[in-house]
C-alpha cells in the first residue's frame, strides 16, 4: 500500500472516539526500503528494583521509527530462551512480530519471571513499576517514540503501565481485545486506572471475538472509562479463523488468527499518526 494512502487512513483516526469497521484484507507495510537488512532478534535481562531480572525478547528492524512493548495474554509466560527462541509462540503479539519489523517498529516482549503466572497481577502497582523499568530501558536504546500494546489479559498490563507512566515517557497505548469481564484472573482492564491515562489510546475490538471475558460490545464502555480529556480512538475490526476449542485462545478471532496483517497495519496507521 502506498505511503500516501497510509497517511490518508491515519488522518481518519484523529477524533476522540471514531468507530471504524475494517474489512478483512492482507497487505504488507512498505515503510522500509527493498534493500533493508533482516530484523535482529536478541534477548536482554534487565535488573528490577527487587533484585530480580526481567527477560525481554527484542526484535530490531534495520530502520527504527519507534518501539512497541507487547504484552501477551493468558498467563504471560512465553518462555523466552537465551538464544531468542520461545516455547510458546502462538500469541498474537509474537505472531505479528514480522509485521512490526517490516513497518519500522522495534518490538519488546516481556516474559514472566521464573515462569510465574501473571493472572491477577497485571493491575498491581508492583507490575506498573516493572513496566516503567522496561520503558526506561527502551528509551535509552534509541530515543524513538514508545507505545504499549497489550492483548486480552495483557491489555490490563498495558493500561496499568500507561496509567503510571512518567510524563513524556510513552507516546500512546493500545488495548487489544481487552479483558473487561472478571473471570479466573479476578481483574479486568477497569482495575488498571484508565482514568489516569493521559496519552493517546487505541481500543481494538473484533466483532467476531466470542471470548466471554472480552466481549467486543464493551469497547465503548472501556473508552468511556478514560478521562474526558484523553484522546481515545475505538478501532472496530471483524473476521478471523478458529483453530481452537477455546474461544479465548490465540488461534481464534480473539487472537486475530488469519487477520494479523490487516489488524496490525491498522494499529500501525494509528501509531504513525501519534509519533
Amino acid at each position: 500500500m502506498p505511503l500516501s494512502l497510509r497517511k490518508m487512513q491515519s488522518a481518519y483516526l484523529l477524533s476522540v472516539i471514531f468507530l471504524f469497521t475494517y474489512q478483512t484484507a492482507s497487505w504488507a507495510c512498505e515503510v522500509l526500503p527493498a534493500n533493508a537488512g533482516p530484523a535482529a532478534r536478541t534477548v536482554e535481562d534487565i535488573a528490577l528494583e527487587d533484585g530480580q531480572r526481567q527477560r525481554l525478547l527484542i526484535t530490531d528492524p534495520s530502520i527504527r521509527l519507534g518501539t512497541v512493548i507487547l504484552f501477551p495474554g493468558g498467563a504471560g509466560d512465553v518462555g523466552v530462551k537465551r538464544d531468542a527462541s520461545v516455547r510458546h509462540d502462538k500469541n498474537y503479539v509474537l505472531r505479528s512480530e514480522p509485521i512490526w519489523s517490516a513497518c519500522g517498529y522495534t518490538t519488546i516482549v516481556p516474559d514472566t519471571i521464573d515462569r510465574a503466572n501473571l493472572r491477577g497481577m497485571r493491575s498491581a502497582p508492583s507490575y506498573a513499576n516493572v513496566i516503567n523499568r522496561i520503558v526506561t530501558f527502551a528509551s535509552k536504546r534509541d530515543g524513538k517514540p514508545i507505545f504499549l500494546l497489550g492483548t486480552s489479559q495483557g491489555a490490563i498490563a498495558a493500561a496499568n503501565g500507561a496509567a503510571h507512566a512518567k510524563p513524556g515517557s510513552i507516546a500512546g497505548v493500545v488495548l487489544s481485545e481487552s479483558v473487561s469481564v472478571k473471570g479466573g484472573s479476578g481483574e479486568t482492564v477497569f482495575d488498571a486506572g484508565l482514568d489516569k491515562i493521559d496519552v493517546p489510546a487505541l481500543i481494538v475490538a473484533n466483532a467476531d471475538d466470542k471470548c466471554v471475558v472480552a466481549p467486543p460490545t464493551a469497547a465503548k464502555k472501556i473508552a468511556d472509562a478514560f478521562h474526558a480529556r484523553t484522546d481515545v480512538t475505538v478501532l472496530r475490526v471483524s473476521g478471523g479463523k478458529t483453530s481452537s476449542s477455546d474461544d479465548c485462545g490465540s488461534l481464534t478471532p480473539h487472537g486475530y488468527y488469519g487477520i494479523e496483517d490487516s489488524v496490525t497495519n491498522s494499529i500501525i496507521d494509528w501509531m504513525d499518526s501519534k509519533r
